[in-house]
């Protein structure tokens, strides 16, 4: 019976998780985006010759440039993809394509601050041309946070790995994670389904128009995304200390669901507020990652 249930979860993880689903999933998602942008493209100059019209077209539907926007969100839902795809592989890379995310999020709103710079005004008067100041200049931080967090990460030397294979990433708990990753599939792409049609329905259909905001269109879907990795997170959290009595990778592994929680609160947040909670959370985890490799390189009496 036992053996049955794993050959039943190994080819449901092989059929949703593969590399070959990985490589396909990629291209499908390219043709996706690249339509996407088109259909976008149509859409404004129909809105720009009064074809079409949606009281919504002062954010999206008034600049050319704005029909970036959409290939770019096609895009970070393949990013969700590949998020769960490594998370049995390597915890720090699962944390890793979190900070992607929320930077490839924070690229896509700059392009939407493009479409609404007031360059008539004083710069620092208009609240589009702060926020877009903000915005970029949090994407350079984010983006030289998450090199650090990689080349930390780089920097472990394969003994270093090998043993934390053996103490941490046991079998048992690399079938768990493939599980979980396995359950998160039809979960975020109904979370992703239900997200953008409920967005586009408001958007074309509805009279009431209630998504009106930088804030609002930019957390579609990924309010509710980081609540679900961060309850993914505390489980998974929950589950390693029945692998591992390593003080230190237990704290990583805490500190971690912090930084996860901490991008969570973030979209509560707008304005330069919302950039230091997102700077901060990321910065946290680049620093919890760089003191466990400190400890790595000892000898510790309480891990051993």
């Amino acid at each position: 019976m036992g053996s049955n249930i794993s050959t039943f979860w190994e080819n449901l993880y092989e059929r949703l998780l593969s590399e070959k689903m990985k490589e396909r999933s990629e291209k499908v998602i390219i043709v996706i985006a690249i339509a996407g942008f088109f259909i976008h493209l149509i859409l404004i100059i129909l809105n720009k010759l009064e074809i079409f019209e949606s009281s919504y077209s002062s954010s999206l539907l008034d600049n050319p440039i704005a029909a970036i926007y959409t290939p770019f969100s096609f895009i970070l839902v393949y990013e969700v993809y590949l998020l769960v795809y490594f998370l049995p592989k390597s915890i720090t890379i699962y944390i890793g394509k979190q900070y992607e995310i929320i930077l490839l999020v924070l690229i896509r709103r700059l392009f939407k601050d493009l479409a609404q710079l007031d360059l008539e005004s004083s710069w620092f008067s208009s609240k589009d041309d702060l926020q877009f100041t903000y915005d970029i200049g949090a994407s350079l931080i984010i983006f030289g946070l998450i090199f650090i967090f990689y080349y930390l990460n780089s920097k472990r030397t394969s003994a270093q790995k090998g043993e934390l294979s053996k103490r941490e990433q046991t079998q048992r708990f690399i079938e768990t994670k493939k599980r979980f990753s396995v359950l998160l599939i039809p979960v975020l792409l109904g979370l992703a389904v239900y997200s953008f049609g409920d967005y586009f329905y408001e958007v074309f259909f509805s009279a009431s128009h209630r998504i009106d905001s930088i804030k609002n269109t930019n957390n579609i879907f990924f309010d509710e995304f980081f609540t679900i990795l961060i309850l993914s997170d505390v489980l998974l959290l929950l589950i390693s200390y029945t692998h591992t009595s390593s003080f230190r990778s237990v704290i990583r592994n805490s500190g971690f669901v912090i930084s996860t929680i901490l991008i969570k609160i973030s979209f509560s947040t707008d304005g330069i507020l919302n950039d230091i909670l997102v700077v901060s959370a990321i910065t946290f985890g680049v620093v919890i990652l760089w003191i466990h490799n400190l400890y790595e390189k000892i000898e510790v009496p309480s891990d051993t």
